[in-house]
């Protein structure tokens, strides 16, 4: 098992959740798998990583090529007699490869070590005092890092208790936190706002931290959440290949705009306060071992063990790091990140499509929203619903164009470099 990779497609069920602790325990490198994604998507990552195992809940524990499939509540695992114990694993071995659109290219695998993992949960618990009398609600997807890392290992590195909840639904999310007593949750702002749209939010009062992240969280969502619920939202930022690194005070002000100051253990690389903006690098014990298989990916962005993040900050008075964009394609919608150059890939040549730009427009529930400009032979106009559906077979769910725009011709430059700023 030591070293072997094994798929693992999560849903949120304690199950699930032994079997992925046991894989790690026994030195074997978990890869999460998304429910969303399509097959292609999925077949895509199998190749990849040519897991020995794969893990999922019984729908979908078929065999995927060579790859034997398991449920989480009936794996056996290797046939012995002999019940197999933990391993010593050193901090330098990899635990995880989550794929993730990172800040180039198509998606590809973030390999986190278990040093990684470790220095991950150290920070949060001291920066934000988690112990065993906390609890923790989540509805977050556990094949992202937000949800299984940041969220599920930390608190349970922390000893505290976690329930899981398979979607976000504002009355169960707001009635879990009651029954169960819980202290902690950890959001994105899609969830935050339906639950401003919700008329009684006093469940928020339990809470004795509400942590936003994955996406921009607006000042008016944090303004709408403090005054219906009294509950100030703590945000934070981080990405895959870091981990976190910024997060407002638990303690102290938490600044609506900002993401606040460097993590404990935690060293960026910044402009002077009050100064302009640059580019966010980063570096410490949380930064990633690189990408799997894609040495040159890796050589783009980690260099003498700063990873180069691709978002462009300022920092305000007193400290606080202020997000101002990106300076690379990237799309977030509703905390995911969606790479346009992989929907385009996917797009272009059906239906008489020549070329196409997909672009995210500023939405209030989603934070961002796909959307596909497209030129057509004679200008036809694509029936959205028709080509949804058909990419659906192709991309997961949250990378479909919510839109379709027929253009004449996509903007670009004297040297033909698509110029998407001008695309809204």
């Amino acid at each position: 098992m030591r070293g072997a990779r094994v798929a693992w497609q999560s849903d949120s069920s304690v199950s699930a959740v032994i079997a992925a602790l046991a894989v790690l325990r026994l030195g074997g490198v978990l890869v999460p798998l998304s429910a969303a994604q399509s097959e292609r998507e999925r077949a895509t990552v199998l190749d990849d990583v040519m897991p020995v195992l794969l893990i999922a809940p019984p729908e979908r524990t078929v065999e995927q090529g060579e790859v034997p499939a398991y449920g989480a509540e009936s794996l056996q695992g290797p046939q012995t007699s002999e019940p197999l114990a933990p391993v010593a694993l050193d901090p330098t071995e990899t635990a995880l490869i989550i794929y993730t659109s990172g800040t180039t290219g198509s998606p590809k695998g973030a390999v986190l070590t278990h040093g990684n993992l470790a220095a991950g949960a150290s920070s949060l618990i001291e920066a934000w005092r988690i112990g065993d009398d906390d609890r923790l609600v989540t509805a977050l997807p556990l094949f992202h890092v937000h949800g299984l890392v940041v969220a599920l290992m930390t608190v349970l590195a922390a000893g505290a208790g976690v329930d899981l909840l398979p979607r976000f639904d504002v009355e169960t999310f707001l009635g879990a936190i009651e029954q169960k007593g819980s202290t902690l949750s950890f959001c994105v702002p899609t969830m935050l706002h339906r639950l401003a749209q919700h008329g009684d939010l006093d469940g928020l009062r339990r809470l004795r931290l509400l942590v936003s992240g994955s996406a921009p969280l607006s000042t008016d969502l944090f303004d709408t959440i403090r005054s219906k619920a009294g509950m100030t939202i703590l945000e934070r930022y981080g990405m895959t290949e870091t981990l976190l690194t910024l997060s407002n005070p638990l303690d102290g002000e938490r600044r609506s705009g900002t993401v606040g100051l460097p993590l404990p253990g935690v060293t960026v690389d910044l402009p002077e306060p009050m100064g302009g903006e640059a580019e966010l690098r980063v570096s410490g014990p949380t930064v990633f071992a690189g990408y799997w298989n894609r040495p040159e990916a890796t050589a783009e962005v980690l260099e003498s063990g700063w990873m180069s993040t691709g978002d462009l900050v300022r920092v305000d008075r007193d400290g606080y790091v202020v997000i101002c964009g990106r300076s690379r394609d990237l799309i977030i919608s509703g905390g995911y990140n969606v790479y346009p150059a992989e929907i385009e890939d996917v797009i272009r040549g059906r239906h008489g499509i020549v070329d196409v730009a997909v672009v995210g427009r500023p939405s209030d529930e989603w934070g961002e929203e796909v959307v596909a400009f497209v030129v057509t032979e004679g200008g036809r106009r694509i029936e959205p619903s028709s080509m949804r559906e058909e990419l659906a077979t192709e991309l997961s769910t949250y990378k479909i164009p919510r839109a379709f725009i027929t253009v004449d011709e996509l903007p670009r430059n004297a040297l033909g470099k698509l110029q998407r700023h001008l695309l809204s």
